[in-house]
C-alpha cells in the first residue's frame, strides 16, 4: 500500500530537532523524501532562554530518515540568508527531482513585556519568523510553478496567530504576519494548484518552551522559575486538560495538508490546540 505522500518531495526548515525534525520523520513514514534545512548555530538574543539546533542534530535528522529507506539532503542554512537558502534549495531540488511541500517551520521565541524589548529581540524575531518564512517560500515557488504539478505550502504560525499572548509580543506580531502572507499567496498561486496554509499550535512540547524564559511567562519577576510552577499557566492556555501537545500532533496536520487528501484546502488558518483558541 502506497504511503500518503509517496513519490514526493517535502523541504522543511528547522529541520534538525524538534517540530522540524518530526515533521521529516512523518512524512518519510508515508513515502516523501526531504529537503532539510537548519541554522545549526545560536542567536544572541535566544541563547539567554534556550541553545537552536547543532549540526550533529541535523546529522541525526539525516540517519533517521535514511533508516527509513528514505532519501535526505541537509544543508546548514539560515532562513534570514535568502541566498544560502536558495542554495540549498537548488541542490536538493537537483538531487530528489523536484519539490511537492514546504514547510516553513523554523522559528524562535525569546520573551518581555512588549515596550521592554530590546531593538535586537524585535529585529531577530521579525527576521527570522516572518522574513524567515517569507524567504522559505520565495525559494521553492518559481521552480513549483515551474514544474506544473501544483503543491502545497505550509506556514508554522501559532495559537499566538489567532490571538495576543502576553511577555511575546513581537512573537505574536510575526506569527500574525505569516496569515496575512499565507492568504495572499493562497489567492496568487490558487491558479497553479498550489495550496498554502498555516498552522497553529499551541504550545508544543520541544526545547521552545522547556525552557526558563517560557517559565517565566507564568510567573513574571520569579527569579527561579521552574516548569512545575508554570504547569497551572500551560494548562490554563488550553480547553482539553493537558499542558501541551506533542510534536507528533502539528506532524500529522502537515502530512494531511501536505497530502492530496487535503487537495482543495487551502487558505486555512489549521489550529492544532487543544482548544487554546476557543478559550
Amino acid at each position: 500500500m502506497a504511503g500518503r505522500v509517496e513519490g514526493k518531495v517535502a523541504f522543511i526548515t528547522g529541520a534538525a530537532r524538534g517540530q522540524g525534525r518530526s515533521h521529516a520523520l512523518r512524512l518519510a513514514e508515508e513515502g516523501a523524501d526531504i529537503i532539510a534545512v537548519d541554522i545549526c548555530e545560536n542567536i544572541d538574543s535566544v541563547t539567554p532562554y534556550y541553545p537552536l539546533a547543532t549540526e550533529d542534530e541535523l546529522k541525526e535528522t539525516v540517519r533517521l530518515v535514511e533508516a527509513l529507506d528514505r532519501r535526505i539532503v541537509a544543508h546548514r542554512a539560515d532562513v534570514r540568508d535568502r541566498a544560502a537558502l536558495q542554495r540549498a534549495f537548488d541542490d536538493g531540488v537537483a538531487q530528489l527531482g523536484g519539490v511537492d511541500i514546504v514547510v516553513a517551520n523554523a522559528g524562535i521565541a525569546t520573551y518581555g513585556r512588549s515596550w521592554e524589548l530590546t531593538a535586537e529581540q524585535w529585529r531577530d524575531m521579525i527576521d527570522v519568523n516572518l522574513t524567515g518564512v517569507f524567504n522559505t517560500a520565495v525559494v521553492a515557488i518559481p521552480t513549483m510553478i515551474e514544474q506544473g504539478r501544483g503543491g502545497s505550502i505550509m506556514f508554522t504560525s501559532s495559537i499566538g496567530g489567532l490571538k495576543g499572548i502576553q511577555q511575546v509580543a513581537h512573537y505574536v506580531a510575526a506569527k500574525h504576519g505569516i496569515v496575512g502572507l499565507m492568504r495572499t499567496m493562497a489567492n496568487e498561486l490558487g491558479p497553479h494548484s498550489i495550496r498554502v496554509n498555516t498552522i497553529h499550535p499551541t504550545n508544543v512540547d520541544t526545547i521552545m518552551i522547556q525552557n526558563p524564559g517560557t517559565y517565566g511567562m507564568f510567573s513574571p519577576g520569579d527569579p527561579e522559575p521552574s516548569q512545575e510552577k508554570a504547569m497551572p499557566g500551560f494548562m490554563s492556555l488550553n480547553t482539553l486538560p493537558v499542558p501541551w501537545v506533542e510534536s507528533i500532533d502539528i506532524s500529522n496536520a502537515v502530512l494531511f495538508l501536505g497530502s492530496d487528501e487535503a487537495r482543495y484546502v487551502t487558505g486555512v488558518t489549521f489550529p492544532v490546540d487543544a482548544g487554546a483558541y476557543v478559550k
